[in-house]
Protein backbone atom coordinates (compact mmCIF):
# COMPACT_ATOMS: atom_id res chain seq x y z
CA UNK A 1 0.00 0.00 0.00
CA UNK A 2 2.95 2.35 0.40
CA UNK A 3 3.65 2.35 -3.34
CA UNK A 4 0.04 3.24 -4.07
CA UNK A 5 0.11 6.08 -1.54
CA UNK A 6 3.35 7.42 -2.99
CA UNK A 7 2.06 7.31 -6.56
CA UNK A 8 -1.23 8.90 -5.52
CA UNK A 9 0.58 11.73 -3.76
CA UNK A 10 2.88 12.19 -6.76
CA UNK A 11 -0.06 12.35 -9.16
CA UNK A 12 -2.00 14.72 -6.93
CA UNK A 13 0.83 17.21 -6.66
CA UNK A 14 3.69 17.11 -9.16
CA UNK A 15 1.95 15.53 -12.14
CA UNK A 16 -0.96 17.94 -11.75
CA UNK A 17 1.50 20.82 -11.67
CA UNK A 18 3.34 19.48 -14.73
CA UNK A 19 0.09 19.13 -16.70
CA UNK A 20 -0.94 22.67 -15.75
CA UNK A 21 2.44 24.06 -16.86
CA UNK A 22 2.16 22.11 -20.13
CA UNK A 23 -1.36 23.50 -20.72
CA UNK A 24 -0.19 27.08 -20.11
CA UNK A 25 2.75 26.47 -22.46
CA UNK A 26 0.44 25.26 -25.23
CA UNK A 27 -1.86 28.26 -24.77
CA UNK A 28 1.08 30.68 -24.90
CA UNK A 29 2.45 28.89 -27.98
CA UNK A 30 -0.85 29.20 -29.83
CA UNK A 31 -1.29 32.89 -28.99
CA UNK A 32 2.34 33.89 -29.60
CA UNK A 33 3.03 36.99 -31.73
CA UNK A 34 3.20 36.21 -35.43
CA UNK A 35 1.14 33.02 -35.24
CA UNK A 36 -2.04 34.59 -36.60
CA UNK A 37 -0.87 34.35 -40.22
CA UNK A 38 0.02 30.66 -39.89
CA UNK A 39 -3.28 29.82 -38.22
CA UNK A 40 -5.23 31.73 -40.86
CA UNK A 41 -3.32 29.92 -43.62
CA UNK A 42 -4.01 26.52 -42.04
CA UNK A 43 -7.70 27.33 -41.62
CA UNK A 44 -8.06 28.45 -45.24
CA UNK A 45 -6.03 25.60 -46.76
CA UNK A 46 -9.09 23.49 -47.57
CA UNK A 47 -10.45 26.32 -49.73
CA UNK A 48 -7.16 27.03 -51.51
CA UNK A 49 -8.00 25.40 -54.86
CA UNK A 50 -11.77 25.72 -54.76
CA UNK A 51 -12.12 27.87 -57.89
CA UNK A 52 -9.46 26.31 -60.08
CA UNK A 53 -7.07 23.35 -59.93
CA UNK A 54 -3.63 23.69 -58.45
CA UNK A 55 -1.00 25.18 -60.76
CA UNK A 56 1.76 22.56 -61.22
CA UNK A 57 4.31 25.34 -61.93
CA UNK A 58 3.66 27.02 -58.58
CA UNK A 59 6.94 26.74 -56.68
CA UNK A 60 5.64 27.98 -53.29
CA UNK A 61 2.85 25.41 -53.01
CA UNK A 62 0.11 28.02 -52.60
Amino acid sequence: MQVYSFLRELADSWVLLALFVFFIGVVLFVFRPGARRKHRDAAASIFRHEDRPEDPDDKEGR
